[in-house]
């Protein structure tokens, strides 16, 4: 994969750009698209910035029959001086990277894709929102695409980036409190699983238990583990407390990198900073 190889064909018909107080979570999508393909025999293929289209899968298509794929969820920002900045991509490669490690999906030069990446970006400029509480979300995604039955690691993937401006995730807004639903009788992930990977079917199979929260008159499940009940994440984010032990100190923390829950960027955002309070 080399972005040197980058083709770019732009959509030539433009849709209007949306007001940035009103929009919701990723139901609007940009002109362009990123696609790569990967064979066994031919490797990565070269890289293509080209209009949003559908995609053209075969129905038995191994990413539709048992979740081999994978995504990525990272931002660009336009700044107050208009610039526009991506936040700690790097990390979002390094965590994508593990997800396809675990997927049996190909594996890529991390910075190569970034490279792609931001030039979908740059091509999609206008696109980023003059708002300081608007941005332009960024889903990487990686899909198995061989058409078999068989379970087994794919011989063909597709890489494609789609671009969405977005508002709050939550209609409450982004600083507003959002209320927690806890129940043992469902768990998200558990050791020696896919917990720490962003795949799919983690979140497909999360659907139920948040439909339930919703239900019950809350926005989203704090997922228990084990028999004492642990706290690991909530459905969309990690989790943190703040508290002033009984020394008067104050402290703050999370559940522990240990294979069941996402490492999320900002989880580790907030810890580089904390250490240095």
């Amino acid at each position: 994969l080399q972005a040197s190889d980058l083709i770019i064909t732009p959509a030539t018909k433009f849709k209007e750009k949306p007001d940035p107080s009103g929009l919701v979570f990723g139901t609007v999508f940009t002109d362009n698209m990123l696609t790569i393909e990967w064979s066994l025999t031919s490797g990565w293929e070269k890289p293509y910035i080209k209009p949003l289209e559908n995609l053209s899968l075969h129905p038995a298509s191994s990413s539709l029959h048992y979740a081999i794929e994978l995504f990525e969820g990272m931002k660009a920002y336009r700044g107050v001086d208009g610039k526009i900045r991506l936040f700690r991509p790097t990390l979002n490669m390094d965590r994508m990277a593990r997800s396809a490690r675990r997927a049996s999906l190909p594996c890529f030069d991390q910075n190569e894709l970034l490279e792609c990446i931001r030039k979908l970006v740059e091509v999609e400029k206008e696109w980023v929102p003059y708002s300081t509480a608007a941005s332009l979300y960024i889903r990487p995604t990686l899909i198995g695409t061989e058409p078999s039955l068989g379970v087994k690691k794919p011989t063909k993937a597709l890489l494609y980036v789609i671009l969405s401006p977005v508002g709050p995730y939550f209609a409450s807004g982004s600083f507003n409190p959002i209320s927690l639903w806890a129940d043992p009788k469902y768990v998200r992930a558990w050791k020696g699983g896919t917990g720490d990977c962003k795949l799919g079917g983690n979140y497909g199979s999360s659907v139920y238990a948040q439909q339930e929260a919703l239900e019950l008159g809350c926005q989203q499940v704090l997922w228990l583990y084990g028999e004492d009940h642990q706290i690991t994440e909530v459905g969309t984010m990690n989790l943190f407390l703040y508290w002033i032990n009984e020394d008067g100190e104050n402290e703050l923390a999370t559940p522990p990198l240990d294979g069941i829950i996402l490492p999320g960027v900002t989880r580790q955002s907030i810890l580089d900073l904390a250490r240095n309070w």
